[in-house]
């Protein structure tokens, strides 16, 4: 029988604190500049998080462009330059054994824009009306 990682508690603080550490060395690596790709120069990319797994064997890292552009051409060329990566945050960081690299565009930026547009809608801002204690005519 497989053994079951998932308790539903979240990630450990072990986990969060493996993760951050990679994030750090990883946006250090790509901000400057030591992965000679013609796609990954020709881009900024932010790493807004890394989730590791409970063994921490293996490093999901969450990735955008700036601006959003060429997602997929900079998750290709990530990659195609996993072994490089992998091999510089082995040299960064002092683990036992470095993760496997897995790289996955960020949606938490289209979610938020999506809560903003949500929240600049005209029902919601009419609700909140009336929580304030005004009244629309049909209610009168």
């Amino acid at each position: 029988m497989a053994k079951r990682f998932d308790t539903g508690t979240g990630p450990s603080q072990r986990q969060l604190r493996v993760g951050e550490l990679l994030r750090h060395a990883l946006a250090d690596v790509l901000s400057r500049g030591e992965v000679h790709d013609p796609v990954l120069t020709a881009h900024v990319v932010t790493v807004p998080e890394v989730k590791m797994s409970p063994d921490l064997k293996i490093a999901t890292c969450f990735i955008m462009p700036l601006g959003g552009k060429d997602k997929e051409a900079v998750i290709e060329a990530l990659a195609r330059n996993k072994r490089y990566l992998r091999g510089e945050l082995a040299h960064r960081t002092n683990l036992k054994f470095a993760p496997d690299l897995r790289f996955r565009i960020d949606g938490s930026f289209d979610e938020g824009s999506r809560i903003d547009r949500l929240l600049d809608s005209d029902a919601v801002r009419r609700d909140l009306d009336r929580k304030d204690g005004t009244q629309d005519e049909d209610e009168r």
